[in-house]
Formats: structure tokens, C-alpha cells, sequence
């Protein structure tokens, strides 16, 4: 089990980030020199709730991963480049899909290119002293997001990790992490002696799951949990629109609207993404506020064909 480690606090980091004061941000210089572009990342627009600042921090402090559920489009994906940001730690993102596998996390051995240059023989690929590079596995494995990620804290720096949309990989996906995620070590089977540990210091794993499958117990068990909801209140939603730049009488006209949207019976209810999409279109086109009660452009944030007839009829019954 990791030691509890209060010496990073999300909610801290943010507060200042939010209140305009500069953070430490991320150098070239102390990147690993084998993947200098994994730097940090740009300032991110995000306005994380309380609960979701504490329960950040209650992650980083257990070195547990934290697992996002949530509607589509409110936040999840974006909360790992803001702690990113916010704390100076390199990310590395790791998007799943359905042909994925849990071993490219962590690292990728290319057989069949060591095959070819052990068959060029003397006219192969040579390393530094003059010797085949098809001697030895260790050149043909590059190492994943997780990968780095861990190599990184055997060094004794931390990285954010995002695995996002685990739910799209297959049933075994989860388990097959199980001992990677606990313990933040790994070997590579294929060249012997390569393997890496993290140390003084634990990655810190932000997954997304869309709640498409369900995950094993034993994954759960090594997870921090939090739900992502829409906003509750109208003012939080003004908050979060004025954040990104849409202008004040704009923001709180459109989000009564989407309030009173939400509360129809839908298939798929408007997101925060989908909301700042639609308003940062409609105030780059100078539309006023009560122009938004036609809902003009409303296919940015209706997707499904029932949703838009039944708001169709709505309006037209107003």
C-alpha cells in the first residue's frame, strides 16, 4: 500500500492558478531527455467544484487512481491536463480502444523489426559501439504513457497519467493493470533486466469511464471514486461560461435556457462542453440575448433526432 503523501495539493494549486498567480510550470530542461516534448501542458480553462478539488487531493495524497464517471462532456478528460498544469507535472495521455491492450501502457516490443535487422546481418542498424542493435531486445521496446510514466518517478519526478474511456477496451483491459497500477513497477519479459519501479514517488492515474461496461471489484477496490454532474446551480454555470470569455448577459441567458432544457425528458441532455461550444459560436456572431430563445444553431448541443423534434415542438407551441 503507498504511503499517504500530503506534500501536493490540487486545491491549492488551483485557487492560485485561478487567482492569477504565476505556477512553477515545466522546463525542458527537467524532461527526460528521451521524450523532451512531454513538458506539462498549456494554462487549461477549468473550474473544478469543491468536492472535486478535495476528492483530487485525496488521490494524490493515497497514490491511488482516481476514477471519473459522468455525463458525457462535463469535465472529465480536461481534469488531468488541469492538475497538469496546475502542479507542473508532465502528462501522458493514453487513449483506449477497443483493440487496445493493457501492455501498451506500459511498453511496446517490436518483434518483427528486430527480426529484419538481424537478417541485414553486418549491414544492420549498429549502436553507439559499433555492434547490431538486433543484439539486444532493449532497442526494439519503446515504453507507453504509463510506461514513462513510472520511469519518470524512478527518477524521482511525477507525471499525470489520463487513461481515458477505459470502458471502450475489452473486459480484460482492467485486470490486466491490476498489479501495474498497484504497485507502479513493471519488467519487460522480452529484455531481460529491463524493468522499472517507481520509487520516492507514485504517478498520479486520472481514468475516465464512460459506463458503457462495468469494471471488476478488485480495480474498483484500487481506485478513488467521484461522479462528474452538471453544474446544480445556474450561477455555477454563469461561473464556468465567464471563465472561457462569453460575455456576462449571454451567460446567464443561456444558462437558464439549458436549465430548463435539462429538466425535459431527454435522451441526451446538453453537456457543459457542448454549451460552451454553442455560446462561444453564438457571441463570436454578435447574437444577443434574448436571440437565444429561438435557440438558434441548437444542433451543437441536441444530438439525438427525438430530442430535437420534441424541442422543435416546444418552441413552436411558445
Amino acid at each position: 500500500m503507498p504511503d499517504t503523501d500530503l506534500s501536493q495539493s490540487y486545491a491549492v494549486a488551483i485557487k492560485n492558478t485561478l487567482s492569477g498567480q504565476p505556477t512553477a510550470g515545466v522546463s525542458a530542461a527537467e524532461a527526460p531527455k528521451d521524450d523532451p516534448d512531454k513538458t506539462g501542458v498549456p494554462p487549461e480553462v477549468y473550474l473544478p467544484s469543491d468536492d472535486l478539488a478535495r476528492v483530487t487531493d485525496l488521490a494524490l495524497a493515497l497514490g491511488r487512481p482516481l476514477l471519473l464517471q459522468g455525463e458525457p462532456g462535463c469535465g472529465k478528460t480536461r481534469l488531468a491536463h488541469s492538475v497538469s498544469h496546475a502542479l507542473a507535472m508532465p502528462l501522458e495521455i493514453a487513449y483506449v480502444k477497443s483493440t487496445s491492450r493493457a501492455q501498451d501502457l506500459l511498453y511496446t516490443y517490436d518483434a518483427v523489426r528486430r527480426l529484419f535487422d538481424s537478417q541485414l546481418g553486418a549491414e544492420g542498424p549498429k549502436d553507439d559501439a559499433g555492434k547490431p542493435l538486433a543484439r539486444h531486445a532493449r532497442h526494439y521496446v519503446s515504453l507507453g504513457p504509463l510506461g514513462r510514466a513510472i520511469a519518470r518517478a524512478e527518477s524521482g519526478r511525477r507525471s499525470v497519467v489520463l487513461i481515458d474511456e477505459i470502458d471502450k477496451a475489452d473486459l480484460d483491459f482492467p485486470n490486466d493493470l491490476l498489479w501495474e497500477l498497484d504497485r507502479m513497477e513493471f519488467d519487460v519479459p522480452e529484455a531481460p533486466g529491463m524493468g522499472h519501479k517507481a520509487a520516492q514517488v507514485r504517478p498520479f492515474v486520472i481514468i475516465t469511464h464512460n459506463e458503457e461496461k462495468p469494471l471488476p471489484p478488485a480495480f474498483l477496490r484500487r481506485c478513488v471514486f467521484y461522479y462528474l454532474k452538471f453544474p446544480d446551480s445556474q450561477r455555477e454555470v454563469e461561473r464556468i461560461l465567464a471563465a472561457h470569455g462569453i460575455r456576462a448577459d449571454l451567460s446567464s441567458k443561456a444558462a437558464s435556457l439549458i436549465s430548463e432544457i435539462r429538466k425535459k425528458d431527454l435522451n441526451k441532455k446538453p453537456g457543459l462542453a457542448e454549451l460552451i461550444d454553442w455560446l462561444l459560436y453564438q457571441d463570436a456572431k454578435g447574437t444577443s440575448p434574448d436571440d437565444l430563445d429561438a435557440l438558434p444553431d441548437r444542433e451543437a448541443f441536441l444530438k439525438d433526432r427525438a430530442d430535437l423534434d420534441r424541442v422543435e415542438r416546444d418552441l413552436a407551441a411558445t
